[in-house]
């Protein structure tokens, strides 16, 4: 039977090809960053400076605001001289071109790409997408595991199992197959300690109890099972979180009979960009559509859109509604 990396042999060596004969490269992933696309970027970035420590590798994007530094470093700040020297651009977990947290990918000599979203627009030379992966960090694990000469550190492989982990609902979604569970054999061979990883990655505050408890004394539930809470930007500031932390609280109506989908909405009042940002989970309709339609995407059991008037909000609950009227 031929492996996921033997399948994908052909693309693999394309992009190592790329690595190999860049001396100064730079990953880039989406804005508002998530578990996947920070582990994703900080395991390629270990990867690529234990084995190739000749070349100069960086790593930018926006900040956490509680992923960092508890988990993650922060991001590199590099001057606009930096990028008008040759250098590769690697992208992640990230479909389209408006989402890359930094815009000065387009001034990178090559772009290379790995993904497991629909792609809406080419923007890579060479691209590795695979939208049945559970993370893009799946992906990229593999491609550092069967990239000769080289080995996979126990630190790199944390923070690819943090990606891992994270987009694949600890492993709860759909989009969790064999080559998910693999993948992470092989990462947890490495050694790191996953006790303590699972603590960080999932520990919280004292003060957190309050946002949790005003999610529950405050959520919706539609006709057919869409569970839903808003946050405002008057409540986030009340509870004292900020709009990228509103979807924390969005998988308390997981496993709950009778909801079948469930997300959560956060008003961000950024000045280029004011909306109200959505996270959208399903038990087993596809609501990718949905999200498409309503100025997002992602996966079927996972996705993100946006209203840009909360007026929308019963037109957007009843498309979501509508998939679980039973014919």
């Amino acid at each position: 039977m031929t492996s996921y990396s033997e399948l994908h042999e052909t693309t693999y060596e394309k992009l190592r090809e790329e690595i190999r004969t860049h001396a100064r490269i730079v990953i880039f992933r989406h804005i508002k960053p998530d578990f996947d696309a920070l582990g994703t970027q900080m395991g390629l970035y270990t990867f690529l400076k234990d084995n190739f420590p000749e070349k100069d590798v960086h790593f930018v994007g926006d900040g956490h605001p509680t992923f960092i530094p508890r988990l993650f470093p922060e991001p590199e700040k590099l001057d606009e001289d930096y990028f008008k020297q040759k250098f590769l651009a690697i992208v992640v977990d990230v479909g389209d071109r408006k989402r890359i947290a930094d815009p000065r990918f387009e001034m990178a000599d090559a772009i290379i790409k790995f993904d497991h979203h629909p792609a809406n627009e080419e923007i890579a030379k060479v691209a590795m997408l695979d939208e049945e992966s559970g993370a893009a960090s799946e992906i990229v694990s593999d491609f550092c595991l069967s990239f000769p000469g080289t080995h996979l550190s126990s630190e790199a492989a944390k923070y690819f199992y943090i990606g891992l982990v994270g987009d694949t609902g600890r492993f709860m979604y759909s989009s969790t197959s064999t080559h998910t569970f693999e993948i992470a054999e092989a990462l947890l061979k490495t050694g790191f300690n996953l006790s303590s990883l699972y603590q960080k990655m999932y520990e919280k505050k004292l003060d957190d109890l309050k946002v949790t408890a005003y999610v529950l004394n405050h959520f919706s539930v539609s006709p057919h099972g869409v569970a839903y809470y808003l946050l405002s930007d008057q409540v986030q500031k009340e509870l004292a979180i900020t709009s990228e932390r509103g979807k924390e609280n969005v998988n308390l109506f997981a496993n709950i009979e009778g909801i079948n989908a469930w997300c959560s909405l956060s008003e961000d009042l950024s000045p280029n960009d004011p909306c109200w940002r959505i996270s959208i989970r399903s038990k087993e309709k596809d609501i990718a559509p949905i999200a498409n339609k309503w100025g997002g995407g992602g996966h079927p059991q996972a996705s993100g859109a946006r209203l840009d008037d909360i007026s929308d909000l019963d037109k957007f609950i009843g498309d979501l509604d509508a998939l679980f009227i039973e014919e």
